[in-house]
């Protein structure tokens, strides 16, 4: 993503961190539980792949094109396990946006945003007030939560999987102002 490599490698690390413990979320002795952590592991590891600054590594002509496959095919999924639920909506709406950014990387790759930056601002826009909202309304829910057990499983602690989403979020709004 465009922005200075600082910002950059702090955004790796955090979407690194998250996806890693979104795999440990994936041992959870709920099925929901670990099929979520999964999506949630993807978007991790693939956010933290789009956000590598472009000084350390420019990725081949391929891997932006890859990269809008791979979440549009998390979207139908997502799309496909709303069915079930809500939150898959938000799924769905996180992996569009993956889409999204990486579309527009490869329409413009290398060049530094600026006020006619990659995007369309609209749906930059749109996106960034969901992933705002989203932020506000998760860092509200997770003030409440209760430390999990001594029993409680890494997988199965609810204070620590709002914590991952809370941070995906906050790295989403971080990649779309970066816009």
């Amino acid at each position: 993503m465009h922005g200075p490599a600082s910002h950059g490698w702090l955004l790796v690390a955090l979407c690194a961190a998250t996806g890693a413990y979104c795999l440990l979320r994936m041992r959870s002795h709920v099925e929901e539980q670990r099929r979520a952590a999964g999506g949630e592991a993807l978007m991790g590891f693939g956010m933290a792949a789009m956000a590598v600054p472009a000084a350390a590594f420019t990725p081949p002509s391929w891997a932006w094109p890859g990269y809008a496959a791979l979440f549009g095919a998390a979207a139908l999924h997502a799309l496909w396990s709303a069915r079930a639920g809500a939150h898959h909506l938000h799924h769905l709406v996180g992996a569009s946006a993956m889409a999204y950014m990486a579309v527009a990387m490869a329409a413009s790759p290398g060049h530094p945003s600026g006020p006619g930056g990659s995007g369309i601002p609209l749906v930059t826009g749109v996106l960034l007030l969901y992933f705002a909202g989203y932020v506000l309304l998760s860092g509200v829910r997770l003030v409440p939560v209760a430390a999990g057990g001594g029993g409680v499983g890494w997988g199965d602690r609810p204070e620590l999987a709002r914590a991952c989403r809370l941070s995906m979020g906050i790295a989403m709004v971080a990649m779309l102002l970066t816009m």
